[in-house]
């Protein structure tokens, strides 16, 4: 009973007697006995072999293991096929939603520039001597500073990203 199971539910997951040994460290040699009745892995190994076989043990050392017939097959075909789908429909929308993301980034980088365009940098005018105007003052510049120097790459990059996540048709 264990023997057959081994044999068919490693068969099923689509391994061979080799790969089943590398994944327990154990020659091939022991996986054949084991299939074939000669001799049975030790509880250690019986719940290595379990997990790599992703398999629970009492399903190993109960009944006969039963290899899955066409129509599981085609019922488990049914059920990928759906899963499939799903994930293109969900990377379709995560696309489609980054897209008008870097739409609106673009939308807001222009609205800043202009902004700031039209304020023409007011507090080149006011007064520092006192030390909350001279803190607005430089965070103010800091903000206009980095802005002007980094929105251009920020507005290429999402341009980019605009191009590269357009709908084809």
């Amino acid at each position: 009973m264990l023997s057959e199971n081994i044999k068919t539910i490693r068969k099923s997951k689509g391994l061979s007697q080799q790969e089943l040994a590398v994944k327990l460290n154990v020659v091939r040699q022991t996986i054949s006995k084991w299939e074939q009745g000669l001799s049975v892995p030790d509880s250690d190994l019986l719940i290595s072999l379990s997990e790599a076989l992703e398999t629970p043990v009492s399903t190993l050392l109960g009944e006969k293991a039963i290899a899955p017939e066409a129509d599981d097959l085609k019922a488990i075909s049914a059920k990928l096929e759906v899963i499939n789908l799903q994930l293109a429909q969900r990377k379709t929308t995560r696309k489609r939603m980054l897209h008008w993301l870097l739409i609106s980034l673009c939308a807001v980088i222009a609205a800043i520039f202009a902004i700031l365009l039209a304020l023409e940098s007011p507090y080149l005018g006011w007064d520092y001597g006192e030390p909350e105007t001279a803190v607005l003052g430089v965070a103010v510049h800091a903000f206009e500073w980095l802005f002007v120097r980094a929105a251009p790459v920020i507005l290429i990059g999402a341009v980019t990203g605009i191009f590269l996540t357009r709908k084809k048709e």
